[in-house]
Order: structure tokens, then C-alpha cells, then sequence
């Protein structure tokens, strides 16, 4: 499948670098549209083997470039990390680059649109903004990372967000994974105790070990 993966200024490239290589290894086609202000903080980020993973790279000001299109055959879109500004301007309905004209045609054709913001605390705007997107069919993945697996590095944390990313798109067909989901743990029975001690929980990850 084809996939369009924007990249803008906001930090956290590495999250763009990850997507972006996990796609390829699932046998998908990446077009990536990357702004200067994200160009810049990936070279910053040491990120710049994200290029080494996409397929093309139109300029973000081409609007003749496929992907400005509904009529191209992308099953979806990730901006990730995507910045408050672009969450902005997404919808707002500016189309002032390729990148957001992107982004709109995926909302217009009913495809998965994925916005990875890491700036945070949120004012009122970007809760505003992030609201709208969601009622517009957009999906608000914020770069939050979980631990219940202990990741050791700083790729195996990033993943868990880029895992999140892939299922919402759709591009984990034929039960491939990048982390292993969450199955739970047994519990002892509820006696008085309506939640498991301490000493229960230090035992069970004792034991994942």
C-alpha cells in the first residue's frame, strides 16, 4: 500500500525516522513530504537517515505532484511529529502547501489522517484545533509513549507511539506487529482487596523478566 508521511518543524523527528522505516519494512510505498522548518530539525535531530526510507519526496510546493490529488490511490496519511501550527492550518482548510493540501484530500476522501503533535502543555488553541480534526475524521496520536514492556532504548519507546501510528493506518495487515500488544497479567482473586498489592505487582514483573 502507498502511504504519504508529512514531516514537520516540531521536535521529535526521530518519531518520522521510525514510521517511516517500519513502513518500508512492512513492503510499503512512502511518499514523504517534509517542510523546510522539518528538514532543518531533522538534520538537527541527527535524523537524516528518515530519507533512506521513502520512496519519493515532492516539493512541498508542487501542487502538481500526485498526492495533491484524491484521484491518486494513497490509502492514508501520518504527520508525525506535527506541529501545532500545521494541526492549525489543517482545520483552517488552508492548502498552503503541499503537506496540508495533502492532508485535507485525505479528510475529503474519507482516508485515515494521522496527527502526531509533541508540544505540550496545550493552551486553549490547540485543544480547539485538535477537537475540530477529530470531528472532522482526523486522528490525534500525541507522542506519548508507554512502558508497560520496559523498553531499553530510546527506539524501542519511540515504537510503541510509531506501533500506535501504523494500527490507525491500517498497515499492520497479516498480524505483523513492531510491539507486542498488551495481554494483561493474572491478577489474584478479589477477596477484600479491591486492587492487587504492591508486592504482587513487583512479583509479576519479576517475572516478565
Amino acid at each position: 500500500m502507498r502511504y504519504i508521511l508529512g514531516v514537520t518543524g516540531a521536535s521529535g523527528a526521530i518519531y518520522a525516522t521510525r514510521t517511516a522505516m517500519h513502513l518500508k519494512r512492512l513492503g510499503h510505498h512512502v511518499t514523504a513530504l517534509v517542510t523546510p522548518p522539518g528538514r532543518g530539525v531533522v538534520a538537527y535531530e541527527g535524523q537524516d537517515a528518515l530519507f533512506d526510507f521513502v520512496d519519493e519526496q515532492p516539493d512541498v510546493k508542487n501542487f502538481f505532484a500526485e498526492c495533491a490529488s484524491g484521484s491518486a490511490d494513497y490509502a492514508g496519511m501520518a504527520v508525525v511529529p506535527c506541529s501545532m501550527g500545521t494541526i492549525g492550518r489543517i482545520t483552517a482548510g488552508t492548502s498552503d502547501n503541499l503537506l496540508i493540501r495533502a492532508a485535507d484530500v485525505c479528510l475529503k476522501e474519507r482516508r485515515p489522517l494521522i496527527v502526531v503533535p509533541r508540544e505540550m502543555p496545550y493552551n486553549l488553541i490547540h485543544l480547539d484545533n485538535m477537537t475540530r480534526l477529530t470531528r472532522m475524521g482526523g486522528i490525534v496520536i500525541p507522542a506519548a509513549p508507554h512502558f508497560y514492556d520496559r523498553p531499553k532504548t530510546i527506539e524501542e519507546l519511540v515504537d510503541t507511539v510509531v506501533a500506535k501510528i501504523l494500527m490507525h493506518l491500517g498497515a499492520l495487515a497479516g498480524g505483523a506487529e513492531i510491539v507486542k500488544p498488551w495481554k494483561g497479567i493474572a491478577l489474584p482473586k478479589v477477596t477484600k482487596q479491591k486492587t492487587p498489592s504492591v508486592k504482587h505487582l513487583a512479583k509479576m514483573r519479576t517475572k516478565k523478566k
